[in-house]
């Protein structure tokens, strides 16, 4: 019997490094000065590199909006795609090239007015990509509508006596949708930003995250409760998985009504013993009760959340179907496109 040379599969290369300033492109940053975009941006290029992934694996996909400019200022493959219809694009890729690292960029009117189903199903399918909202409560690129998420009574060009909407809450719609990952941050937050992101890519399933995002044109200081740094101790509770909730410097913390299923400020300066008292947050909590709680945590009655609300894990709608591809070619063989246009009801017209 002849002995026959077994040849070797090519050993899997590591990504080759690159940096920041690879992410970069010679593409002038069209934004107005000052926005919010620019320190997204600048925490999206920093993070990428530590993502351990190709840069060539990399693609961006927006819909329509000034935060759907982002593909081009990302030396990466992607796509500026049509209004509201983002997740059907990055859904497609993710099918086609689960290989691909997909961040998904839209704004609360792209994603939340036109966009709004597409939205939704996204979320509950669980399709492993990443989901940037940047949430200015405006129309910016339009200049100056209200939008989705702006708050009743907004005074705008479409709105002259004040709009009358009952606004969309993205995290409660996130979480009516069953979303697996979900978070939340400011724009000017790099380091949670950069915290974030690396979560939301960890995470095999749809990470949504809804950054507070300053038009410093059309709505400046929309979230400076948040946004400014003098105010943000005071203002937002940051998660942290198995910790209990409390800000401004340790002065204060939540705990939860049991009665009534409400959270309510505890004074930790005037009652340190209360500290045992505090809602302990747990982003595995599978009920979605405490994604219910924090996503109705308005300021000024309460603080802002922001960090990871929930990271739950569970199939992902790109792995079954290609799971179920490829069960069906193992039963079935791979077939061709002839033996498909001719399978089923088919007729001939004369």
């Amino acid at each position: 019997m002849t002995n026959v040379a077994k040849i070797k599969e090519p050993a899997e290369q590591a990504p080759i490094p690159f940096t920041r300033k690879d992410m970069k492109t010679e593409n002038d940053v069209r934004w107005c000065p000052g926005c919010g975009d620019y320190a997204i941006l600048a925490s999206i290029q920093k993070t990428m590199p530590t993502l351990g992934v190709a840069k060539e694996d990399l693609v961006f996909i927006s819909g329509i909006g000034c935060s759907s400019r982002f593909p081009y200022y990302m030396n990466t493959y992607g796509m500026h795609s049509i209004h509201g219809r983002a997740p059907t694009f990055a859904t497609g890729l993710k099918v086609s090239r689960p290989e691909l690292s997909i961040w998904m960029v839209t704004g609360d009117g792209d994603g939340f007015s036109i966009g709004g189903n597409h939205m939704i199903h996204l979320l509950r399918r669980n399709v492993d990509i990443n989901v940037l909202l940047f949430n200015n409560e405006i129309y910016g690129l339009t200049k100056g509508q209200y939008s989705p998420t702006s708050e009743v009574g907004k005074v705008a060009k479409s709105t002259p006596y004040g709009s009358v909407d009952h606004p969309v809450n993205p995290m409660a719609i996130a979480m009516g949708a069953e979303a697996s990952f979900m978070a939340r941050v400011a724009d000017t937050d790099a380091a949670l930003m950069t915290d974030i992101f690396q979560k939301a890519h960890e995470h095999k399933g749809t990470a949504f995250i809804e950054i507070l995002q300053n038009c410093i044109v059309f709505n400046d200081g929309a979230f400076v409760q948040v946004s400014d740094k003098k105010q943000r101790n005071a203002n937002q509770v940051l998660l942290e998985h198995g910790k209990p909730l409390i800000y401004d410097d340790g002065k204060k913390g939540i705990a939860l009504n049991t009665d009534t299923m409400k959270p309510y400020i505890v004074d930790l300066e005037a009652n340190p013993e209360k500290t045992s008292d505090l809602l302990v947050h747990d982003e595995k909590d599978a009920t979605g009760m405490l994604c219910h709680v924090y996503a109705w945590m308005r300021h000024p009655e309460m603080p802002i959340p922001v960090g990871v609300f929930r990271a739950l894990q569970r199939p992902s709608y790109d792995e079954a179907v290609n799971a179920q591809r490829e069960a069906i070619i193992a039963k079935e063989g791979r077939g061709t496109l002839e033996e498909l246009l001719n399978d089923g009801d088919v007729w001939d017209v004369d």
